[in-house]
């Protein structure tokens, strides 16, 4: 007679499974993966989920060539949660088990997650931590991170998608992050590369270490492939949490309203003395940001990366809002290849998730150069005039100070469908600075005076008053109007509810053919 099992010790069974399950590799690759200063899969999960709200999916699914039997769960834990109390998606790769890497089966787990995502309307969040495709599986690991990228295009401008560089991420893993909205990566563990030193040194003779060749500085100063860079991974996936506050869950949905109690009509006295009155003077914008928006709060995105521009998140009167600005600290806030590509990407995610743009112009125009012409500065540059003609969010701008030839065209101007356009009394608006410009128009005067540098002064100053300043182009209407800088916030504020329901509609097409 065969004894049958209650239906309590199935149950039994079952906790014990998934208690070993949640081991991952066992208590000695944890430990192993402490050592290193980096936490397991689902200790990141927690952290970056409100508690108690994770809902696992898949985790019975098993190795099905290589390291079948070995295990009782894959390389990856997925499913959902919740963050600010929204439902948020998550996959996490397990360096414990088989050292993270994509097999057949990780594949479909991870894809599972993403089509949910896509079907329910929700972020997706990746965290990797893996060795890349598992070797012995052949093309099935290859399929699957094949898919995984097709995924992640088809997703691209329909969720928010996030990708958390918290261990190695090389070869082919590499390219799903690079075509997610945002990456994170913590600094000293996180990396990512296509080929890693060892590759390097045969095939070129360079030594460089996997710190310097893909560490988290590399990638957020000098390739801008990372956004963020963060020590520490607690304080990494608080700030994942911070930047989902700001957005939408899709795109069918505006962006989450957080009253914050900072009167929508507060002025800043410090605004009227805050830009220099020596045209040629630097002054960080983000003064100018943190005393318009509110509480101060301003996100940063690709901070150290391409400085003469600054894009970020903000709310203003509690929405959300992209805050584009020249940065005058940094070269006087030319406008060069990589702060065109930075600002045009920013630009073009913004208007994906329904996230109003308020761009602040301060700009002598591009950065002239060998380099930057030899770099494609015209096919870079033409990026952010693209993105912001294609832009139909509401879309408000500031002349801080210069806004010269075509930098001004670029900067969300009325030419390129900018809805409101405000300027302070300091503003420039003209073909060129005045120095170039007395230069060219006056030269032969210039040629003949007794005093060449006293009158050319003169000239530059008459050019100023006449020309460069706000009031003609506000007397064209390219300016709505030429406002007490004390009261920006509370202009770009009521320009912005006037603009809460604007209905602005591209020529019907399958897409456009941004230059890349």
């Amino acid at each position: 007679m065969v004894d049958h099992l209650t239906a309590e010790q199935k149950l039994d069974q079952l906790i014990e499974m998934k208690a070993q399950i949640a081991l991952g590799g066992g208590e000695k690759r944890i430990e192993a993966q402490h050592s290193r200063g980096k936490l397991t899969a689902r200790e990141r999960i927690d952290l970056l989920l409100d508690p108690g709200t994770f809902e696992e999916i898949d985790p019975l699914m098993r190795p099905r060539g290589h390291g079948a039997g070995q295990s009782l769960g894959e390389a990856v834990v997925t499913g959902w949660g919740r963050i600010d109390g929204r439902p948020v998606y998550v996959f996490a790769y397990d360096f414990t088990l088989l050292g993270g890497s994509l097999s057949e089966a990780v594949g479909e787990k991870i894809l599972k997650v993403m089509d949910l995502a896509m079907m329910t309307g929700a972020p997706i969040v990746g965290i990797q931590d893996s060795g890349g495709a598992r070797i012995q599986d052949g093309p099935e690991s290859l399929q699957g991170f094949g898919e995984i990228f097709a995924m992640n295009t088809l997703a691209s401008g329909v969720v928010p998608q996030i990708s958390v560089i918290m261990g190695p991420c090389a070869g082919g893993a590499v390219y799903s992050p690079a075509i997610t909205d945002f990456i994170f990566m913590t600094e000293g563990t996180g990396q990512m590369y296509i080929t890693g030193p060892d590759v390097i040194r045969a095939v070129t003779g360079e030594e460089v270490s996997h710190e310097e060749l893909g560490g988290a500085d590399a990638h957020a100063t000098k390739s801008g492939v990372a956004h963020f860079a963060i020590a520490g991974e607690e304080e990494t996936l608080a700030e994942v949490r911070r930047l989902l506050s700001f957005l939408p869950s899709n795109n069918a949905e505006d962006p989450p309203v957080v009253s914050s109690g900072d009167d929508p009509e507060r002025t800043d006295e410090d605004l009227l003395t805050i830009v220099p009155a020596d045209p040629n003077r630097p002054y960080d914008v983000r003064e100018v940001i943190h005393r318009m928006v509110d509480d101060g709060d301003f996100m940063e995105v690709h901070e150290m990366f391409a400085p003469t521009v600054v894009v970020g998140f903000a709310r203003m009167g509690g929405g959300t809002v992209g805050v584009v600005a020249n940065q005058p600290m940094q070269l006087a806030g030319v406008l060069d290849i990589n702060a065109s590509r930075k600002a045009a990407r920013f630009v073009r995610f913004c208007d994906c998730f329904n996230v109003p743009l308020v761009t602040l112009v301060d700009v002598p125009g591009y950065l002239p150069g060998t380099n930057q012409e030899y770099g494609g500065i015209i096919t870079h540059g033409a990026k952010l005039l693209f993105a912001y003609s294609e832009a139909t969010v509401p879309k408000v701008a500031v002349i801080l100070r210069k806004a010269y030839g075509g930098a001004y065209i670029v900067m969300s101007s009325k030419h390129l469908r900018g809805d409101t356009n405000f300027a302070w009394p300091t503003g420039e608006v003209a073909v060129m600075g005045p120095d170039g410009a007395v230069n060219i128009v006056y030269r032969e005067e210039l040629a003949r005076a007794e005093n060449p540098e006293a009158r050319r002064k003169e000239l530059i100053e008459e050019y100023r008053e006449r020309f460069a300043n706000p009031y003609i182009p506000a007397g064209r209407g390219f300016v709505d109007d030429v406002i007490d800088p004390r009261r920006t916030r509370t202009k770009v504020i009521r320009a912005l509810e006037m603009l809460q329901n604007k209905a602005d509609r591209n020529p019907p097409k399958k897409h456009g053919n941004i230059p890349l």
